[in-house]
């Protein structure tokens, strides 16, 4: 959700970030299917592999650029659900701009892992898989609004 009073805010530069949460099955454990997901490491947090918007570049083709350029995970090894999209509206600034505020939207795609990849991490100190146990308390802002939708999802199907 926008911060409130988001329209009514003074004309400030708008960015976008597209990127995926990539998922796996790592087998079953009685009736449930045990899920893990891919977290990358920044210093002192985790986020997605996600990245701006080039120009020209639709949100999709972004996400998918961002998560090959970040992870080495190409379109060609995941199954991507088109049911599932996470979008969310925050102000943000940048070490570049101190005090500089900027309205950011957040697009997060949903995709299984379907072929064995070796994490490459380009732009983070590392990555990790994490278990789906909800509920995570991993980031407020953005990657635990993002799991609480996709578990609502989940659990829809």
């Amino acid at each position: 959700m926008p911060p409130k009073g988001w329209n009514g805010l003074p004309n400030m530069e708008k960015v976008k970030s597209c990127g995926f949460l990539v998922y796996r099955n790592d087998g079953r454990k009685g009736k449930k299917v045990n899920r893990s997901f891919l977290l990358m490491k920044h210093t002192g947090r985790w986020d997605l592999p996600k990245g701006h918007v080039d120009p020209g570049e639709t949100n999709r083709q972004c996400a998918l650029r961002e998560l090959e350029e970040e992870t080495g995970i190409r379109e060609s090894d995941i199954a991507i659900d088109s049911d599932f999209k996470f979008k969310s509206k925050y102000l943000v600034s940048y070490k570049k701009h101190p005090g500089v505020k900027k309205k950011k939207t957040l697009i997060i795609y949903l995709a299984e892992l379907v072929s064995p990849v070796k994490i490459k991490p380009t732009e983070h100190e590392g990555f990790d898989w994490f278990r789906w146990s909800p509920p995570h308390k991993i980031q407020s802002n953005t990657i635990d609004p993002l799991l609480e939708q996709l578990g609502e999802y989940w659990s829809e199907q």
